[in-house]
């Protein structure tokens, strides 16, 4: 097993990436600036490692730190000087607000997130608005397309959307002569749908469409640091995990036993099953302990009788992750 799926297209995607929703984000995440030091640790620890692929958002974090994650890694890159440099590939996400309604819009934000990174590789559309908005999602879509067209971006992607919209925008996109480089959405072994269930994974691959997984850890869940009965993380967290943890025990059986023969870590196991899946997971790290324990998930590969103990032990659990509430069919 290698580190690096080149695709036939503009961008190329190593085995996993790294992201970075954490950094800037103090409700769910902790975040203040005094992290920022180990952050930048982090940063040149997974290039250096072979982790080049770092995503984003424009409303990645909270309150005054808004955009505070795509100034972060615009720095933290700026500032790499090491070896496969010239390997760095910076996504971001652009948020479908509700005043964004036209193409222009979307240009104004990519141009606004470039101010903060120093450039773009991939942009990417955070979700689909064919939820709530349908109507609006083409022009959202043509501005990504005419931010590529001006040489602003390399790649255009998409997040949180489903088969049926996927469609749509492959066919919009294609008729410009534009590809769809990568789609990302929720994948992990808590959270199958709509990999699984809408058969999203088997579209990619018609349309060579790379597809990414978000959080592929279950928000710490599937790290094994926790048990049913606590401590748990403060904030969100420490009100969703008591609800799910008692439900999965014997996923994390399952996971402990493959860990310890395997001489790994229960996260590295959870990671390297998404990539025997077909996709990149992207884990997010605030220290480098965390970095170290994503990077590990690399270099080798779960046999099919573990990623299949795995699926069924994940089938079995009684409650699933929540899904994001911008997921479209």
């Amino acid at each position: 097993m290698t580190n690096s799926v080149p695709i036939d297209l503009p961008i190329s995607f190593p085995a996993m990436g790294c992201g970075t929703w954490a950094w800037g984000n103090q409700v769910l995440w902790g975040y203040d600036a005094s992290m920022d030091g180990e952050l930048q640790q982090v940063f040149d620890r997974c290039v250096a490692s072979g982790v080049t692929f770092f995503d984003t958002g424009d409303s990645y974090g909270t309150g005054k730190l808004k955009g505070k994650s795509e100034q972060l890694l615009g720095q933290f890159s700026q500032h790499y000087c090491g070896e496969k440099r010239s390997e760095i590939c910076l996504a971001t996400k652009l948020a479908p607000y509700p005043w964004r309604l036209t193409s222009g819009s979307i240009v104004e934000a990519g141009r606004a997130s470039i101010g903060r990174m120093g450039r773009i590789d991939l942009v990417q559309l955070h979700w689909s608005t064919g939820n709530y908005a349908p109507w609006l999602e083409g022009s959202l879509l043509d501005g990504l397309a005419e931010l590529y067209e001006q040489d602003f971006v390399r790649g255009v992607g998409l997040s949180n959307f489903g088969p049926k919209r996927l469609k749509l925008a492959h066919e919009r996109l294609r008729s410009r002569g534009i590809p769809i480089v990568s789609l990302q959405v929720q994948y992990s072994l808590l959270s199958t749908y709509p990999v699984t269930e809408l058969g999203l994974k088997e579209l990619c691959d018609e349309l060579g469409i790379k597809m990414i997984a978000y959080s592929p850890l279950c928000l710490g869940l599937l790290t094994g640091k926790y048990d049913v009965k606590g401590p748990f993380p403060k904030g969100l967290r420490s009100f969703l995990f008591p609800q799910l943890l008692p439900k999965m025990t014997g996923l994390l059986d399952c996971l402990n036993d493959i860990a310890s023969q395997r001489q790994k870590t229960v996260s590295q196991i959870a990671l390297n099953w998404c990539i025997c899946k077909g996709t990149m997971p992207i884990p997010g790290a605030k220290s480098l302990v965390q970095a170290d324990q994503n990077i590990g998930a690399l270099g080798w590969s779960l046999d099919d009788g573990e990623v299949n103990a795995l699926d069924i032990a994940a089938a079995r659990c009684d409650r699933k992750m929540i899904q994001n509430i911008f997921q479209s069919r």
